[in-house]
């Protein structure tokens, strides 16, 4: 929308911007806040919404909505990022990228206390106890806990335990003790410096610093062997254990790599899936998957800058080194973003796109196994995107010519119905007015009797036809449907030999297809099934044909005759190896006769 359409106080606020970073907010003609954006240049950016028409419908739409603005001036592009993000949860505009799995994660926290707790909670408190996470997984956070609580026996309780306290004896032992799950700090019956050792290797863990944990239990356990204290000794070795079968259910990616933070994206279409991924000496300790869903025409930049931003907050992570496919839509001066084409950070990111791409597939399995119509109109609304259509292709025919060296020459139409085969609507063609193997001709001949009957019988037409053949047989089918006058009302589309090219009426270059799209699926299903039932029809017509010739050129011998011997003697050889009398049994004497010498002349 051009700007002299807009209010002349919106104009006049527009033409003072400042060229600064900052953060913008639109708003509709009830004063609600449809738009939050953030920019490098304010005055720069805010005017590109009002100079021209944009591709995308939606932010047209925006555009022709505001009816008012304001904005803030922020130091950096990063400090606007994160203003944009926290208004953008405050607000919740409808025209902003919105994040659909935005919920709090579990930590593990070390209290500040002579001796700790440790527990898992979703609220951080400063207190200036320590937390450890976020963790994605709840039961990978109980886990840990599980581990901790058998390898250190911390306390559960809530007392605070001082060494007032314990000297005023206020400790009573309870159930934990006895079950060896606490060592007994209420009454004293170990020591704050001795817990807090234990403590510190609790720390080790949570920290992913399970290698040097190791190597310190490791030296230990080998110190008190040589002093012959085998039972101290194995009390370590358990806890030696223990450790490493809690490492080894991390990922080890190298030995090169220390501390990296990797973002892969999983792009189809309106639903973007961020996975981040944080490795630690080598390992991936942390692995969460943000889902965006796209309101204008965001880029996979932004988005990304987005993840990052909303990373960093509900983590906090501080980022140093960054792996990702493309650099996110934001100045960060002291990240350092790389972009590998090969070695083990190409390896990390593919990993990372992989378990962005895996989150999509788990999320529709979970979405069909709840709702099985969900799989059937993601597919079709799929199918009606990559051809263009205008409506859902809920009904869908496709049409195969067969013929052997020109004889016998038929022709099959199959009928999907919501992607699946509707088999009680195939049909048979066999070719009636063409002449030898015309398969552009027959193609037209077929699609003409299939709609002039379907049209005065006033029956459901399809809202795509699927023509197996390239731009001949599409240009046949094109032609059958205007003469009839429905060019505008069925769609037509052609399949090529190779099956990924799908041709267009009027354009001569083809559509690729993904070979892993579920559109290529359904069309393949579609071809196959024509091929199937158009040859089988054809091989029916052929053996027919090749039984009852010989029959046929026998002067006197009609259909009922030829049907008679047929149905007995089931083929022609067998009909020849028979004595002239057998055949009487079936046909009578006199054409028994006839039969039986033409069959031996």
């Amino acid at each position: 929308m051009a700007m002299h359409k807009k209010s002349a106080a919106l104009r006049e606020k527009i033409s003072i911007l400042p060229d600064t970073p900052g953060v913008y907010m639109y708003y509709d003609s009830e004063g609600t806040v449809i738009y939050v954006g953030k920019a490098k240049n304010l005055k720069r950016r805010v005017s590109s919404y009002f100079n021209r028409t944009h591709d995308c419908l939606r932010t047209n739409l925006l555009v022709r909505a505001i009816t008012d603005m304001s904005y803030v001036v922020v130091p950096t592009e990063q400090d606007a990022l994160n203003l944009e993000a926290s208004m953008i949860k405050e607000y919740q505009p409808r025209y902003n990228v919105l994040l659909k799995d935005d919920k709090s994660y579990p930590w593990i926290v070390v209290t500040n206390e002579p001796y700790p707790r440790v527990f898992m909670t979703r609220q951080l408190i400063k207190d200036g106890s320590k937390y450890y996470g976020p963790y994605t997984d709840a039961g990978s956070a109980r886990a840990t806990l599980e581990l901790i609580k058998r390898l250190y026996g911390v306390r559960s309780c809530r007392h605070l335990i001082t060494p007032e306290y314990i000297e005023k004896g206020k400790g009573r032992l309870c159930l934990d003790y006895h079950l060896k799950r606490c060592k007994g700090c209420c009454v004293g019956a170990i020591s704050i410096e001795d817990y807090g050792k234990d403590i510190d290797r609790i720390r080790a863990i949570l920290r992913g610093d399970i290698g040097e944990l190791l190597q310190y239990l490791k030296g230990e356990m080998e110190k008190l062997a040589m002093e012959l204290r085998f039972e101290e000794a194995q009390v370590l070795k358990e806890e030696y254990e223990l450790i490493k079968r809690y490492q080894s259910k991390s990922v080890i990616v190298s030995q090169t790599i220390e501390d990296i933070d990797v973002f892969g994206i999983d792009d189809e279409d309106s639903d973007v899936y961020i996975n981040y991924m944080h490795v630690r000496r080598g390992a991936v300790v942390k692995s969460v998957t943000l889902e965006y869903k796209r309101r204008l025409d965001e880029t996979q930049a932004q988005l990304l800058a987005y993840a990052m931003n909303e990373i960093s907050e509900s983590f906090g992570v501080k980022y140093d080194e960054v792996v990702v496919a493309e650099e996110p839509d934001v100045e960060m001066p002291d990240v350092k973003f790389t972009i590998p084409q090969r070695g083990d950070k190409a390896k990390l990111l593919e990993v990372s796109q992989k378990n962005a791409r895996q989150h999509r597939v788990d999320k529709i399995k979970t979405m069909e196994k709840r709702n099985p119509e969900t799989r059937t109109d993601r597919i079709l609304q799929r199918m009606k995107s990559d051809f263009h259509l205008s409506e859902l292709p809920k009904h869908i025919e496709c049409f195969d010519n067969s013929n052997i060296q020109g004889t016998n020459p038929v022709a099959s139409c199959v009928v999907f119905k919501d992607a699946k085969p509707s088999k009680k609507d195939y049909r048979h063609f066999n070719i009636k007015t063409v002449v030898g193997p015309d398969d552009f001709a027959s193609m037209k001949e077929v699609l003409t009797r299939r709609y002039t009957r379907l049209v005065s019988e006033g029956q459901e037409l399809p809202q795509l036809i699927v023509v197996d053949g390239g731009k001949g047989q599409l240009s046949a089918a094109v032609e059958a449907l205007d003469e009839m006058g429905l060019r505008g009302v069925i769609a037509v589309v052609g399949i090529a030999k190779r099956l990924e090219e799908i041709y267009f009426p009027g354009d001569s270059i083809p559509l690729y297809i993904d070979k892993n799209s579920e559109t290529l699926r359904v069309v393949q299903h579609l071809r196959d099934e024509a091929h199937r039932f158009g040859i089988t029809h054809h091989r029916n017509r052929r053996s027919k044909g090749q039984a009852v010739s010989e029959l046929d050129s026998i002067k006197g011998v009609g259909e009922k005759t030829r049907t008679a011997l047929l149905s007995h003697f089931k083929s022609v050889k067998r009909l020849r190896e028979a004595d002239v009398d057998a055949i009487a049994e079936i046909i009578g004497p006199a054409k028994a006769s006839v039969v039986y010498g033409a069959l031996h002349e």
